[in-house]
């Protein structure tokens, strides 16, 4: 079983959408519980977005140590910043159990998974 955890902004994020989106987010973090490997990858394959609409929720994983972190949810025309800044700084994300670590001090929260 695979272990889901999200920035704090993005836990900000999500408490002020719709329900519907919510609702959505909930079952991506479910399949991220069981396969870390849904979603498109982004140029990397530790970089990951899945579609909802014209929303885009991003993500990065890390299979050897089974963990995911959601850090970004926005719109199609949001959605190159948001790749743009990945990429940019792709040293500081490409590893998902160091940005954990690191982390820490910016308050990224373990998902429970209902």
């Amino acid at each position: 079983m695979n272990e889901i955890y999200e920035t704090e902004e993005f836990s900000r994020v999500c408490g002020s959408l719709e329900k519907f989106e919510q609702d959505w987010i909930e079952k991506i973090k479910d399949q991220l519980v069981e396969n870390l490997n849904v979603g498109k990858p982004l140029r990397f394959d530790w970089f990951r977005e899945k579609k909802l609409g014209s929303k885009r929720l991003f993500y990065l994983i890390n299979v050897s140590s089974k963990k995911a972190i959601l850090i970004a949810y926005g719109t199609k025309k949001e959605q190159q910043s948001i790749i743009n800044h990945i990429i940019i700084n792709k040293e500081r994300y490409s590893n998902c159990e160091i940005l954990l670590n690191i982390c820490s001090q910016l308050l990224i929260s373990k998902c429970e998974v209902k």
